[in-house]
């Protein structure tokens, strides 16, 4: 086990008062973060040690070979964070580490903000048990808003603390493993505080582009084209029904007339979709789960925060012709602006060239 050293005691103790002393929420709710993350450090193990001990399971054991390779390749190749971070390992006997519980108010598409003194603001709120995320998902809804579940494989302390691999993340394989390692490390290399969209778009462009260069690395085939397109394919489409529902809340209509439409588009969604899977991918049903479930507007957040900058953050790219090191800086230039230079920087990235 990981713990009972002087840093690891010392930031416990200031990771606890910052919850406790927070304002935007109650000392309950802190305490269930503090509580869970504390369990998280307690439990820590060093991935060389599970690696090296012969009564460790064979299938364990070769995933966290394959996971510690991912790790050198990202810091030695990604120029990400070099530190213990995913080197120490926590089997927490649950499929997620936490759940996030997203909300919107009806007719909008802006989630409803929570602060905390790490990371700022963000735009949901994270619960250690799934019983009291629930809960917290019907009190908002009673409360009229928009209310989306969303299970978590693992997340970034930002630095704070040695994140470790997570049993969680096993689940999805190695090449996912190695994902989710370049996508949280991307969060420790640099974060704007009070910038969701920014920050997971810029994580989830690292994740991708480190993860087809690992792949390339290792003499490994590219991800099937088939599978990229169709899931671009599928993001822009919900990001095209989150344009028009923007448009739709901007107008001043009565509140049944606006609901009714408001279910319209989300009808529209669906039928969209029908027809693309039926149309260009051969009928292929991996969304189906997704879209047939209800739907509203928290449920669409997620592909704002992880995918709207995506495309930004690849033009950024490909104008440092690919140096890491220098794209980081851009990164860092970025978002050192303020919020509305920042989005209209982003905005011109993106932006089709002529």
């Amino acid at each position: 086990m990981i713990r009972n050293d002087a840093l690891f005691i010392c930031r416990c103790v200031a990771l606890l008062t910052l919850f406790l002393l927070g304002g935007c929420s109650s000392v309950d709710y802190y305490g269930q973060l503090a509580n869970g993350q504390l369990q998280l450090l307690h439990e820590r193990q060093s991935v060389s040690d599970i690696i090296a001990d012969p009564k460790s399971d064979p299938k364990l054991r070769d995933h966290l070979i394959k996971s510690q390779q991912a790790r050198v390749f990202a810091s030695s190749h990604l120029h990400l964070p070099d530190n213990q971070s995913y080197r120490l390992y926590v089997d927490i006997g649950r499929p997620y580490v936490v759940w996030n519980v997203f909300a919107t108010d009806e007719f909008s598409l802006d989630a409803i903000s929570h602060c905390f003194p790490i990371a700022g603001c963000v735009a949901y709120r994270g619960y250690y048990k799934p019983g009291d995320a629930r809960g917290e998902a019907a009190l908002q809804t009673l409360a009229g808003k928009d209310v989306y579940l969303s299970g978590v494989e693992t997340y970034s302390t930002l630095g704070w603390f040695d994140d470790p691999i997570i049993s969680s993340m096993m689940t999805w394989g190695d090449e996912r493993v190695a994902a989710l390692i370049f996508h949280e490390l991307a969060h420790q290399r640099f974060y704007v505080k009070d910038d969701s969209e920014f920050n997971e778009s810029y994580a989830n462009f690292v994740e991708q582009e480190g993860g087809r260069q690992w792949r390339a690395e290792r003499g490994l085939a590219a991800e099937k084209v088939s599978d990229s397109k169709q899931r671009d394919q599928f993001t822009q489409l919900v990001l095209h029904a989150r344009e028009r529902l923007k448009k739709l809340y901007a107008e001043p209509l009565p509140v049944d007339v606006m609901r009714a439409r408001k279910a319209a588009e989300f009808e529209r969604l669906r039928s969209d979709y029908r027809q693309m899977r039926d149309s260009q991918w051969a009928g292929d049903r991996r969304y189906d789960r997704w879209i047939d479930a209800p739907m509203n507007n928290a449920k669409l957040l997620p592909f704002g925060l992880y995918d709207q900058w995506v495309p930004s953050f690849a033009a950024l790219y490909k104008q440092v012709n690919g140096d890491w090191s220098a794209f980081f800086t851009a990164v860092e230039n970025l978002g050192g602006l303020p919020e509305v230079e920042r989005k209209a920087a982003l905005r011109k990235l993106a932006a089709p060239r002529s």
